[in-house]
């Protein structure tokens, strides 16, 4: 029977595996290699799994000396549902050293100093077989450090244009309650958003998306203050607004 972690556990599953979120630059001294990989992982598990991807399939054809690995998932406490907010869940932390002594625990330290989370770092080094000493930690951190600085970039990215898409959402709502309330016999009805070309935000970087969100929060304010006014000076409309 395939115990956890194993290469037989990994081939039995057969789950398709994501591409890395970011890869490291090399480092080389004297003739080892050290790269780092981070993945996104939900679970202690996923975490494993990544790790089993990466050592068994990516490098199979060249395998790793150590496939040095840390991560940081926070997943539902046992019993809980979820429903009832942060405190059904828990932080998951591990490490291995893949032979490595003490390398693992240092990934992990990357990880705890850069706050990341529901992630996984795979800090690969092939031995050039010259003994490197305490250089080699050097190396490894720096890897590590460099894929979770990409990491936290990246879910920064994602979390803003999630709030952009949110803030769309209001604006147009907004919009479309004022046309309403300052143009209430037109014939036309007010265009939503779920029938206009959905912005495309793609290309953007984290200072891009903070410009917009400052942009878009306050397109909101300016909207709702006219709101407001209109209100204050048609309270009439306000009522057939309310009763339709």
């Amino acid at each position: 029977m395939a115990g956890p972690g194993t290469l037989d556990s990994f081939i039995i599953s057969r789950r398709p595996q994501p591409d890395p979120v970011f890869t490291s630059q090399e480092i080389r001294d004297r003739g080892s290699t050290f790269v780092a990989n981070v993945y996104h992982a939900t679970s202690p598990e996923e975490a494993k799994a990544r790790i089993n991807h990466l050592k068994y399939i990516l490098h199979g054809p060249k395998p790793a000396t150590h496939e040095i690995a840390a991560w940081r998932c926070m997943v539902l406490k046992s019993g809980h549902t979820g429903l009832e907010g942060p405190d059904d869940f828990e932080l998951r932390s591990g490490s291995t050293d893949d032979g490595e002594s003490w390398a693992g625990s240092k990934v992990l330290k990357v990880l705890e100093n850069q706050a990341i989370i529901d992630a996984v770092v795979i800090v690969s080094r092939w031995y050039g077989g010259t003994m490197l000493g305490p250089a080699r930690f050097s190396h490894i951190e720096r890897c590590a450090l460099e894929v979770c600085q990409a990491f936290k970039r990246s879910e920064e990215l994602r979390e803003n244009i999630a709030t952009l898409q949110t803030l769309d959402v209001l604006l147009d709502q907004l919009r479309s309650d004022l046309s309403q309330l300052t143009h209430p016999d037109s014939s036309t009805p007010p265009l939503l958003q779920s029938t206009r070309k959905q912005p495309n935000y793609t290309d953007l970087d984290v200072p891009k998306t903070k410009r917009l969100i400052r942009a878009r929060e306050n397109a909101v304010k300016s909207v709702k203050s006219l709101i407001s006014k209109h209100k204050e000076v048609h309270p009439e409309k306000e009522t057939l607004h309310n009763g339709m």
